[in-house]
């Protein structure tokens, strides 16, 4: 069962549609692009949204492929599980649940949680074309792990203003440059009737404290499962000064997956997109050139 709606008018290159999950939780994405053409599907990081793919998105459909840009469950638009249903093995059914939808080669390319999920996809047997991972590794640094863990853990009452809401992002990320309209940080947030703001995911996805671990050591099982995977393009894009991939967690992924390409961006941290949209954007489309041409998935 799909919903669909248009789209504000600065994103008539997509409208809204509505994917159901096998639990029911319904799934807000952004589509868009040309019908036959390979789809790319966009999953986010924690804490984020769909909207962390804007630029992305529109680049991507520019160069003629297809988008699925879609809020993880628990976050964004999507709707929140009632169960706390938050496994990899949950987003993973959701994933499947989009790509089912549509015959034809797709790209996965995910961020942080988004590309985890990808990798345990892979390693249950959905086969995409080509995988692109941001800012995420098998073997990532736990220190940088909990300072996420703890940031989306914070904050549970809310927050009185938009700029509280500010303050609380520059804490976490102080080497960020603040944005000339803030205003945007509110498809981060939802506005409750008691008048204060509250991050736009579900507390629950944080309610057992050893979640991050879990989701590591699943993630290293999931990545040998996926390095069998010998003809698989591979490509890491990730933030020099981000604090969850290090030199020695990319070498250990390398080790598993020799045909690793690795794209590193100076100046970017764990949020690659938000921090060098541009650079991001080279990396991607360079690499889907050669591992997808569009000419060719038409069948020219």
């Amino acid at each position: 069962m799909t919903i669909e709606r248009n789209n504000p008018p600065e994103n008539r290159l997509t409208h809204v549609r509505s994917y159901r999950a096998p639990d029911g939780v319904r799934l807000s994405a952004d589509v868009g692009g040309p019908d036959g053409a390979p789809v790319i599907i966009l999953m986010h990081g924690g804490g984020q949204t769909r909207h962390s793919w804007s630029g992305a998105t529109r680049v991507l459909i520019e160069r003629g492929y297809q988008v699925i840009n879609y809020d993880a469950r628990g976050h964004g638009d999507s709707d929140w599980s009632s169960s706390g249903a938050y496994t990899l093995d949950d987003r993973v059914a959701d994933l499947r649940a989009i790509t089912d939808t549509f015959d034809g080669p797709f790209v996965l390319v995910g961020a942080s949680l988004g590309g985890a999920t990808s990798i345990h996809a892979v390693a249950l047997g959905l086969r995409p074309q080509a995988v692109v991972l941001v800012d995420i590794v098998p073997h990532a640094e736990m220190q940088g792990v909990a300072r996420i863990v703890d940031f989306m853990s914070s904050n549970t009452d809310g927050f009185a203003s938009l700029d509280e809401a500010i303050e609380a992002v520059a804490a976490y990320n102080p080497d960020r440059p603040r944005p000339n309209d803030p205003s945007g940080l509110m498809r981060n947030l939802r506005l409750k009737p008691d008048g204060r703001l509250y991050w736009h995911w579900d507390p629950q996805i944080m309610a057992n404290p050893s979640v991050a671990r879990a989701h590591h050591d699943l993630l290293v099982a999931s990545a040998d499962q996926m390095a069998r995977l010998t003809g698989l393009p591979v490509l890491l894009i990730r933030g020099l000064r981000s604090d969850i991939v290090s030199d020695t967690g990319v070498a250990a992924f390398r080790t598993m997956m020799p045909q690793l390409e690795v794209v590193d961006v100076a100046g970017a941290g764990h949020m690659v997109a938000g921090d060098r949209n541009d650079a991001f954007n080279r990396g991607v489309i360079d690499f889907l050139t050669r591992t997808i041409p569009l000419t060719q998935a038409a069948g020219a």
